[in-house]
């Protein structure tokens, strides 16, 4: 599971470093003017996304929790913030969306909970790339229209949103968790995010571990288990948790 991470890399580096447009919503007289750092990035809060639409790569922000377009509610989407690697093929919520909206979700690194043996406090972790570059986590993106609100042109009002793809972990994270985010490697970002590609079984093939090489991991203060705190100090490496 990835249930919390960290987006501190501002948007117009996310696009430049994706290959991504940006929307006039994040740029203004050619200013970047996206969220602030965010050190604690939790469920249905908005995410920096790399997706393909009108043959073209942008990048936006988008609801972090999948809402099915045949949903009845948006909050279904608190339920889906992840999808297993495994099922996505099978999933009514995601098969259609992994066979014509795949995504990016860029992260400067990523949290998971170990367990101590003898304590019940679990230990957080931050894991993180050793060459300081972002992961680039595989995850599906969908659209839901609200049909009980419209815009001044009279359309639905439209909810962009997304959910991380999980996987088997590889020998260094295992040591913490069971699972861990599916990591794209550049070399295959066009596959990945091209919409007229509908090669399921090939593209089930990108979603194995990333190398135990490319991560490094410390242990965190626990002051991140509140989705309250945020600040470049949750991401520091702190002395390990007590029960006393």
């Amino acid at each position: 599971m990835c249930g919390r991470f960290a987006s501190t890399t501002p948007p117009d580096q996310l696009a430049k470093y994706f290959g991504a447009a940006l929307p006039e919503t994040l740029v203004t007289d050619g200013e970047e003017e996206g969220s602030p750092a965010n050190y604690n990035v939790a469920p249905t809060q908005g995410v920096y996304t790399v997706f393909e639409d009108g043959g073209v790569r942008r990048l936006d922000s988008f609801h972090w929790g999948l809402v099915p377009f045949w949903a009845k509610d948006p909050k279904i989407g608190s339920r889906m913030i992840n999808a297993c690697a495994e099922t996505i093929a099978e999933k009514n919520s995601f098969k259609r969306p992994f066979a014509r909206k795949r995504c990016i979700i860029p992260a400067d690194g990523f949290y998971e909970w170990m367990k101590i043996e003898g304590q019940k406090k679990k230990q957080p972790m931050y894991m993180s790339r050793v060459d300081g570059e972002p992961f680039a986590f595989a995850g599906l993106w969908e659209v839901w229209k609200d049909r009980n609100h419209t815009d001044e042109d009279g359309e639905p009002l439209e909810l962009y949103s997304c959910t991380i793809i999980t996987g088997e972990p590889n020998e260094k994270v295992a040591e913490v968790h069971d699972r861990m985010p599916v990591m794209l490697p550049p070399d295959t970002w066009d596959e990945w995010l091209d919409r007229d590609n509908n090669d399921t079984d090939s593209l089930q093939g990108l979603l194995v571990p990333a190398l135990a090489q490319l991560i490094r991991l410390h242990p965190v203060s626990t002051d991140v288990n509140n989705v309250r705190n945020n600040g470049p100090e949750l991401i520091d490496e702190a002395d390990p948790v007590s029960d006393e």
